[in-house]
């Protein structure tokens, strides 16, 4: 299994967690700003948007919050001035991490993301180091009562996805970046619901750390993905069974 796929399952199990703690409203506003910052704030004409929104209404996020974060993801918050920045590191066992952040202030986010990996074992690398190791891909989940595996691969493959995986209570489908909003709309067209649609970096190659790495690891990356400026964290790991299990 992927380091994707695994810390996929994990960030599902702990959206349920972050709602419980009152991170949901963080979690949501992540998603709708990521979503607009690559597709454009018009719903309509954003899918990915418009699940996210969606998402954030279920939960009764307030409709000004849903508005700013649209407008800090397309960039045109008055007075805010947005940027993209991604940071490349390494993780305990040499895991290289990715991290996709967007901030109004490099010189605030920039020092606070390598105290997390400092503080976790890990370290900052030079821009270029690590990302290399990654490729962008489109990523959606569909829990598996949604439909029929046979059927749903048809669906997707003609649509342009290139894989499908049976993880857990879900199905992971990947495709790239080009076919992501096709893939997205045959499923809605198809009255199949998805549980989570991102862009996201997925490692051309995996290691496997030790347990304690392993550990240590996803903490620096819940660490990451809890900061405000945090949109994005990809890892080149995988985690076996037994591990998986005791993790959750």
């Amino acid at each position: 299994m992927s380091g994707h796929s695994h810390w996929a399952t994990i960030k599902r199990k702990k959206g349920a967690v972050d709602a419980k703690k009152g991170k949901v409203f963080s979690r949501c506003a992540k998603l709708i700003m990521s979503a607009a910052r690559v597709g454009g704030g018009d719903p309509d004409m954003n899918l990915t948007l418009r699940y996210a929104i969606e998402d954030a209404r279920s939960v009764n996020m307030p409709k000004d919050k849903i508005d700013r974060a649209i407008l800090k993801g397309t960039g045109e918050l008055e007075g805010v001035s947005m940027e993209d920045i991604t940071y490349e590191g390494y993780g305990r066992g040499g895991i290289a991490l990715l991290v996709e952040a967007l901030t109004d202030n490099r010189n605030r986010t920039a020092p606070e993301i390598r105290r997390i990996f400092e503080n976790a074992g890990g370290s900052l690398g030079a821009p270029g180091s690590v990302a290399w190791m990654f490729e962008k891909k489109g990523v959606i989940s569909v829990k598996l009562e949604a439909a029929e595996e046979e059927a749903l691969l048809d669906i997707i493959l003609e649509a342009g996805a290139e894989d499908l995986v049976k993880l857990d209570e879900v199905y992971e489908i990947t495709c790239e970046v080009s076919a992501f909003s096709d893939v997205q709309q045959a499923l809605a067209d198809n009255e199949i619901a998805t549980e989570t649609a991102e862009l996201t970096n997925i490692a051309s190659q995996n290691v496997t750390p030790s347990t304690e790495d392993a550990h240590k690891v996803l903490r620096l990356m819940e660490a990451l993905e809890d900061h405000d400026d945090v949109s994005n964290v990809s890892a080149n790991f995988e985690i076996t069974a037994k591990l998986m299990a005791e993790i959750e």
